[in-house]
């Protein structure tokens, strides 16, 4: 598929609030399925650890990226980690250059393994991003990677839920993930 025929079908997709989202990832068009209320619960807690610690950042979920230098990407992240202001002037698409962190909350779909922890931190590398944060509600862990090099994340650190996460720089600050556990429990809705 062509990037402006995916840009064309993702923009007629999201017409429609009721729609999943669709991603461009590795030359392949995915589905991304519409959040349920314990995914938005730990969106939503996570948006409010980074209003606390760092004040001048802002959470901004559901913000269309590129990625990928080869295949020219393009990912819905749950949230992207960005100076308050940045994505002002950026249109349906927004370059990574600025984003400090992303982050992917699993969902119970088919496809989360291969997309949520495979082609995106290999297409968030790949694209320079410094923190990519995987809050995965199947192995009931967060995982940080971090220092992109030529497509790669050089460091890696999983904590179970209920631990603190120390997030590297540029975001630096700890991540106290102990509500993720009682969350894990209730059934998605």
């Amino acid at each position: 598929m062509l990037l402006e025929d995916f840009e064309a079908l993702a923009a007629a997709a999201a017409r429609h609030a009721e729609e999943p989202r669709l991603e461009f990832l590795g030359g392949k068009m995915g589905v991304k399925a519409v959040r349920g209320g314990v995914h938005s619960e730990i969106v939503m807690w996570l948006l409010r650890q980074c209003m606390r610690q760092r004040p001048e950042l802002s959470l901004y979920g559901d913000r269309g990226v590129k990625v990928e230098t080869y295949r020219k990407g393009r990912a819905i992240p749950d949230g992207a980690l960005a100076p308050t202001g940045h994505f002002l002037r950026s249109g349906e698409w927004a370059d990574p250059d600025g984003v400090l962190m992303v982050v992917e909350v699993t969902s119970y779909d088919r496809d989360t393994s291969q997309r949520d922890r495979v082609d995106k931190p290999r297409a968030y590398a790949e694209s320079a991003i410094p923190v990519y944060l995987l809050i995965d509600r199947d192995s009931r862990d967060v995982t940080v990677h971090s220092e992109p090099v030529d497509g790669v994340y050089q460091e890696r650190h999983t904590v179970p839920f209920g631990k603190t996460l120390p997030l590297p720089e540029p975001v630096g600050f700890e991540l106290d993930t102990e509500p993720l556990v009682g969350w894990t429990a209730l059934a998605e809705g």
